[in-house]
């Protein structure tokens, strides 16, 4: 018997892009943004916005961070992006 594949969000590569263009960001200016130059490459920035990819968990933490959500706001499919990024976390950091 053979494993399934892991369930991959379907919004996720969307909810990304979402959160560099609220901030007006280029791909390499988001991974600056993100502070994460010495953990991805800027053209993975691309592969997690058409969903080619997904990000580490540790890239999610910041992202959501950046944007002010928890992070079940990015992988939860029934939940989306407040209007207004950055919003106001409604958890504790």
């Amino acid at each position: 018997m053979g494993a399934k594949p892991r369930q991959r969000p379907r919004r996720l590569a969307a909810k990304l892009r979402q959160i560099r263009e609220a901030f007006g960001l280029s791909q390499s200016e988001i991974v600056k943004r993100l502070g994460v130059e010495d953990m991805i490459a800027f053209s993975q920035i691309s592969e997690f916005e058409t969903g080619k990819r997904e990000p580490s968990l540790i890239v999610l933490l910041k992202y959501a961070r950046l944007a002010g959500v928890c992070v079940d706001s990015l992988i939860d499919d029934d939940l989306d992006l407040p209007g207004k990024l950055p919003a106001k976390p409604k958890h504790k950091t």
